[in-house]
């Protein structure tokens, strides 16, 4: 634990800056030119923990009884001002997941990651439900999944990391979570799709079935 406490710090020296860059640097972002790059921490059978840097966004909120509504709506309103602005698109798309009680409607606030020629002076949204903010440096438990990210299929693995960090004891922010979307509408098979615990204390890099064998 101390080793790996050396080099998540190390990671935080080395990055301090953010890290948007070249898309051919990830195997699995490959349909816009830049992503949102990340440090390794480590990986076990379950899930990966990653160190991503501050980096800034656009984002907008929706509210909806349906949340494929909202993210819909949520993803016209971010395409139009990055349309607007001749902003050319990025992965991944962020969707922050806040549970509500079943008889509130739920609020999707999606967030589009800002290429590095606008990283620094974003431009200003003319849309109200539009603003842009520096999301700070972070480490993540990430769980990657193909197919089509849907509400249903994004809460199913989400509950399936949280019952595979429960299981090792890893401590996490469980108030929220994030889905990370890499592909277009457009790309029919092999897409990519993650969901994301933000790490709190040291992160666990113990998967359950080793803690079995102990």
């Amino acid at each position: 634990m101390i080793c790996l406490s050396v080099l998540v710090g190390f990671l935080l020296v080395l990055t301090a800056e953010a890290r948007v860059g070249n898309s051919s640097e990830l195997e699995f972002c490959c349909e816009t030119e830049q992503c949102l790059l990340f440090d390794l921490i480590c990986k076990t059978d379950d899930y990966e923990v990653r160190h991503y840097d501050s980096a800034n966004w656009v984002s907008t909120k929706e509210t909806s009884w349906f949340p494929d509504i909202a993210a819909i709506k949520a993803f016209k309103r971010l395409l139009a001002y990055i349309a607007g602005n001749n902003i050319k698109m990025t992965a991944p798309v962020l969707v922050k997941h806040t549970p509500t009680s079943f008889w509130q409607p739920g609020t999707c606030t999606m967030s589009f990651l800002l290429p590095v020629e606008h990283q620094k002076n974003p431009p200003k949204p003319t849309d109200a439900k539009v603003y842009t903010k520096e999301m700070p440096d972070m480490n993540v438990y990430v769980r990657s999944y193909g197919g089509w990210m849907m509400s249903w299929t994004e809460k199913n693995q989400a509950d399936n990391l949280r019952n595979d960090l429960d299981k090792v004891g890893a401590e996490y922010k469980e108030s929220f979570h994030y889905s990370a979307a890499y592909n277009s509408p457009m790309k029919l098979f092999n897409r990519h799709n993650e969901v994301w615990y933000l790490v709190e204390d040291e992160p666990m890099c113990t998967s359950s079935e080793e803690l079995d064998l102990d």
